[in-house]
């Protein structure tokens, strides 16, 4: 397991164990965790799951494929570095430790 903690925009923080092979998405939606909506259900076809990755775990992610920097110009106030769809980001036990703040709202 990963623990990953999900901060909402108020401040509000959630830890969370998310099995290995999920995505970050999924660990939200799963243990019922505000702030991601996740409309189309992980097929990054919308951007209701956006994050902003904590500084420190930008550059330990995989780079963004180009479909996901597509979709974040559709999301609400975009990061060019911190943002991120968790539908696209798969959960590794080198993912233990990772933080991700939600916007205002999902757009």
């Amino acid at each position: 397991m990963a623990r990953i903690t999900y901060i909402e925009w108020n401040g509000t923080r959630h830890e969370v164990d998310v099995r290995p092979g999920m995505t970050v998405m999924e660990g939200a939606r799963d243990n019922g965790i505000p702030g991601i909506e996740a409309d189309c259900g992980g097929a990054c076809a919308c951007s209701t799951c956006h994050v902003y990755v904590a500084p420190e775990w930008v550059e330990k992610l995989p780079p963004k494929d180009p479909m996901e920097a597509d979709m974040l110009d559709f999301a609400w106030q975009p990061d060019a570095e911190r943002s991120r769809l968790t539908c696209q980001i798969k959960v590794t036990p080198e993912l233990d430790g990772l933080v991700v703040q939600m916007p205002e709202k999902q757009i």
